[in-house]
């Protein structure tokens, strides 16, 4: 798979948070449902170990997302004039 730029992994990062988490809660829940509630501590456990298992793939899109883009921050500091 190519590299995605900053600004695509910043697009996609918000369509996964947008659409796929909300969908992925849904469908966790429903998947739990149709099962016997087990003990509450086993029900918490299960939920927090889905709410982790859910990014797992998504790591390379997350990564540095958060942080200013490294291209516009190279050409801003060729740019400057020099003192």
């Amino acid at each position: 798979m190519s590299e995605l730029s900053h600004k695509a992994r910043r697009r996609w990062a918000l369509i996964i948070l947008l659409v796929g988490l909300p969908v992925y809660i849904v469908v966790a829940v429903n998947v739990i449902d149709l099962f016997e509630r087990p003990p509450f501590l086993l029900e918490l456990a299960i939920y927090v170990v889905l709410g982790l298992v859910w990014a797992l793939p998504f790591r390379f899109i997350f990564r540095g997302v958060g942080k200013a883009d490294p291209d516009t921050a190279e050409n801003d500091q060729r740019n400057r004039p020099r003192r």
